[in-house]
């Protein structure tokens, strides 16, 4: 058995307790000063003070680790990503500078649409490659677990490629992946007009093969006016979940819908994007025990206003935090700039923007009775930040303050390595 002893945390965050967290409970991120982590193996065996666990380990025993003067806490869960994908589009963020929305945009057969070719074209190598690169730079921006949505091929070959390099990647990389199927991310033009028939066949002819292939546990759609109306959604969202599919949504990000309110109906496990969302679509998913994803580097990337987080909390949602990379909309998965946006546009507080991070982004990928918080049992996903206090994340803005990331109870990443 492999025993490493964390000691002498400046501060060390837990997030302890139930999971997600609500309202007011996000604010309670199990702040220890002082604090010390006992490790077997994979998994966190006790957290506490370090003068409480030095009466407990025989420093013979363990590879000791002296955190004095930094702040530990647990890996970042980034619950919604878009991660695989071939090609760019840096020519729409130019055209966005200039004024362009995203919907005309995608009018004119940008957007979504214009990943499908490049994506399609993309050899599973290629996608491996890439996908190894980006999930380098999440590790060092302490991202721990991660979601990966298909949704650039929506036709039967492309999405099981998605979805099979993701799958091939989350054996072999430090980082956890949980796979998403995004089948009806867009409308490609040959079906316009008919959606519901396209639905159908993401339903009948695709999903059967992902769950035979066990290549994803969720089932996801882009409700949004001109892609896939309410209605269109919730005959997907139903029968996906009839096949065994957890469920997500992309809801309200451009216009308000409805799809907080579906999001609410069907039971899904969370609600993304959620820019436009309704003060009863608010209440329902509160009541309903949806998660409330926030993807502020979207809002950011498209100059649009922020979710109501803050609203959110007030009312008493679980709400997670979560990049969005993608190549089009967001192409960044820059933890810091999610906790600038966060505290300083927001209206946040660091320690709710951290639960957002860890344990409400680790129930949003059903995953909080593994991951998410330093608690005895769970797996030993920590992270280590340069300096002494949380306080340090937003005002140090911008910048990444990781030093070391320890996964399942092996250092995996250390910036001196670099």
């Amino acid at each position: 058995m492999k025993k490493r002893y964390i000691r002498h945390a400046s501060e060390l965050v837990t997030c302890k307790g139930s999971a997600p967290k609500h309202g007011k409970e996000m604010a309670d991120i199990g702040l220890i000063k002082d604090g010390a982590v006992i490790i077997h193996d994979d998994k966190i065996v006790a957290v506490g003070t370090t003068e409480e666990l030095d009466k407990q380990v025989d420093v013979k025993e363990y590879e000791v680790i002296d955190a004095t003067g930094k702040t530990v806490m647990p890996g970042f869960v980034d619950s919604h990503t878009h991660f695989i994908f071939g090609g760019y589009r840096a020519d729409e963020f130019s055209w966005r500078l200039k004024g362009d929305s995203y919907m005309s945009i995608m009018e004119r057969g940008g957007g979504i649409n214009a990943t499908v070719v490049p994506t399609r074209e993309a050899t599973e190598e290629e996608l491996m490659e890439a996908g190894e690169e980006r999930l380098n730079r999440m590790l060092e921006f302490g991202v721990t677990t991660v979601e990966g949505k298909s949704g650039y091929g929506m036709d039967c070959d492309t999405e099981l490629k998605q979805l099979r390099v993701m799958k091939k990647l989350d054996e072999k990389h430090p980082v956890d992946i949980v796979r998403t199927f995004l089948g009806p991310h867009s409308v490609l033009p040959e079906w316009k007009g008919k959606e519901r028939e396209f639905i159908e066949e993401q339903l009948r002819v695709v999903m059967p093969k992902v769950k035979e292939e066990n290549l994803a546990e969720f089932a996801d759609i882009f409700t949004e006016k001109n892609v896939f109306n309410i209605e269109d959604s919730e005959y997907y969202l139903t029968e996906a979940k009839k096949m065994g599919f957890k469920l997500k949504i992309h809801a309200d990000e451009i216009y308000q819908l409805g799809g907080s309110e579906l999001a609410a109906r069907v039971g899904a496990v969370s609600a993304d994007h959620l820019l436009k969302a309704s003060d009863e679509g608010i209440r329902q998913m509160r009541d309903a025990g949806v998660i409330s994803t926030l993807l502020p580097a979207t809002a950011f990337s498209l100059k649009e206003e922020y979710a109501p987080g803050r609203k959110m909390i007030d009312e008493g949602c679980a709400v997670a935090i979560a990049s969005d990379l993608n190549p089009g909309s967001c192409f960044t998965n820059s933890i810091p700039l999610l906790v600038a946006l966060g505290c300083i546009y927001m209206n946040m507080s660091i320690e709710e923007v951290i639960t957002a991070l860890t344990i409400n982004g680790a129930a949003a990928v059903d995953r909080a009775d593994v991951v998410g918080s330093l608690e005895p049992g769970k797996q030993a996903d920590i992270v280590f930040l340069k300096y002494p206090s949380i306080h340090f994340m937003p005002y140090h803005t911008g910048i990444n303050l990781v030093e070391t990331v320890i996964k399942k109870g092996e250092t995996v990443y250390h910036k001196e390595w670099k």
